[in-house]
């Protein structure tokens, strides 16, 4: 099973394949509109966040319709943890979320971390719940330069496992020095909640396409027509539904993104609970 894509270089995660790994079913992306170019639109959240309800909806909403002319939403839901104090301590959170977003916050923001926030393509961010400027930031995401990537699946006789081959061929407009890291995300569909504490007490949240696991599986060489070539085994968590993931294979600019890499840590500056109107929240 082969599916072939386009990615900019400066892009965090821009990319579709999906495949179950289980025998049970298998989740498929749809074909790519033609004429449209992945974008990765990113969604800060909590569930203890009064504020991100609607930014989750509208993640959603942009992800199942795909309105746009130019672009293909990849929409990845990212569960932050700073919110866990405050009463409802989210199932779908991870330190691994803050520490990108606070990554996020020293290059992009003014150093407020805040929920909900979307990040587009790693280039801009702002208040998830916006859909007016939502829709055009990743509309004019949609026109910029992609490098394109093929991905193909074997399974390996271990119904919790695959094998990825992901390549990936000239990468665009590259700046002097730059590489262009390859990241592997999967994110688990269908999640949803039934929060009986903190700020959405009584609600049940759905949610887009969340985050499970990011890693780095290598770094493509720049200058080349086969930038990247490489097989990478992946294995099914026994705590995810084994019927709906997806395989998000990608790159980003090592040098514009940096910052991402895993295992780094957030400075000792506390990241403290801010509304989506800038406001913090009652600690």
């Amino acid at each position: 099973m082969k599916t072939t894509l386009k990615l900019g270089l400066a892009v965090l995660l821009v990319v579709l394949f999906g495949v179950a790994i289980h025998s049970k079913r298998s989740v498929r992306a749809a074909p790519r509109p033609e004429g449209r170019n992945p974008v990765v639109v990113e969604l800060f959240t909590s569930e203890g966040c009064s504020s991100c309800p609607p930014a989750d909806r509208l993640l959603a909403k942009m992800e199942r319709e795909q309105p746009f002319s130019s672009a293909e939403v990849i929409a990845l839901e990212e569960h932050v943890d700073y919110w866990n104090n405050l009463g409802w301590t989210d199932p779908f959170s991870s330190d691994s979320a803050t520490v990108r977003q606070y990554a996020y916050v020293g290059v992009l923001g003014d150093g407020n971390a805040y929920t909900p926030q979307m990040v587009v393509d790693g280039q801009e961010e702002f208040v998830g719940s916006r859909e007016r400027t939502a829709r055009a930031v990743i509309e004019r995401a949609g026109t910029r330069k992609k490098a394109e990537v093929s991905v193909s699946v074997e399974k390996t006789g271990n119904d919790r496992e695959a094998l990825l081959r992901i390549q990936v061929g000239p990468l665009p407009d590259v700046r002097a020095g730059d590489k262009g890291e390859v990241w592997l995300a999967i994110t688990e569909t269908g999640l949803h909640s039934d929060v009986k504490r903190g700020e959405n007490a009584g609600e049940v949240l759905y949610h887009a396409a969340v985050v499970r696991k990011l890693q780095k599986v290598g770094t493509a060489t720049t200058g080349e027509e086969n930038a990247f070539d490489f097989k990478q085994k992946v294995t099914r968590d026994p705590g995810w539904r084994p019927e709906i993931y997806i395989l998000q294979p990608s790159y980003k600019s090592k040098r514009a993104s940096e910052f991402l890499a895993p295992g780094s840590r957030h400075s000792s500056t506390r990241v403290e609970p801010c509304r989506g109107d800038g406001r913090r929240a009652d600690l």
